[in-house]
């Protein structure tokens, strides 16, 4: 990679977490283009630059922000494979990866729950692929679990996956909201509970 393209990535990164932080605080409507190149040092036609509109921007960003922890909760099942072990270990480590990744953007994650429930935007199909790539991860570990005879081949794939990523997303706010004196440790260990109880049926 040369060095243009490498300070480009970094400078669209300090957009995307100014872009993020403003617009949890205040909204996506009352953020300005003006504010986002203040809060990432940059000039405003930096922004312009490497996005053709904010609109873009919110879309690159979610694309980014997914594309991250896509890349974490599949590192966590491969990891899992490398050591051997079990379908429903490899999804214990991606709760635990998702975790992970919520408490270190939980902006972003804040960002991200909350457009899954407007239907009005803009980047409404880009939140829908997006929102697939991280429940596809998880609905390949299912698949695989129950291929190999380590999960029932009466759970609702789809669903199920669904399910276990918004049990860790909703899980993870509430914790940053209203129990931050849990640990992470803390955290994963209840959803593990629910995790072997419910999919794994021990």
């Amino acid at each position: 990679m040369n060095s243009s393209s490498t300070r480009r990535q970094a400078t669209r990164a300090k957009l995307y977490e100014a872009a993020v932080t403003l617009i949890a605080e205040q909204g996506f409507s009352a953020t300005t283009v003006d504010e986002i190149a203040e809060r990432a040092g940059v000039a405003k036609g930096t922004v312009y630059y490497n996005f053709k509109s904010k609109t873009e921007l919110f879309e690159e960003l979610l694309r980014f922000g997914v594309g991250l922890l896509t890349a974490s909760l599949q590192e966590a099942a491969d990891e899992a494979e490398r050591r051997g072990g079990t379908k429903i270990e490899a999804l214990d480590g991606m709760i635990r990866a998702g975790l992970v990744f919520i408490d270190r953007y939980p902006a972003f994650t804040q960002l991200y729950v909350a457009e899954l429930w407007r239907t009005n935007r803009a980047w409404q199909s880009t939140l829908m692929v997006v929102r697939q790539q991280v429940v596809a991860v998880v609905e390949t570990v299912l698949r695989e679990g129950v291929e190999r005879g380590e999960l029932s081949e009466e759970i609702d794939i789809p669903l199920t996956a669904a399910a276990l990523v918004g049990m860790v997303l909703v899980a993870a706010l509430d914790w940053q909201a209203f129990q931050r004196e849990r640990s992470l440790d803390d955290v994963h260990a209840a959803l593990s509970r629910l995790l072997h109880g419910r999919v794994g049926g021990c």
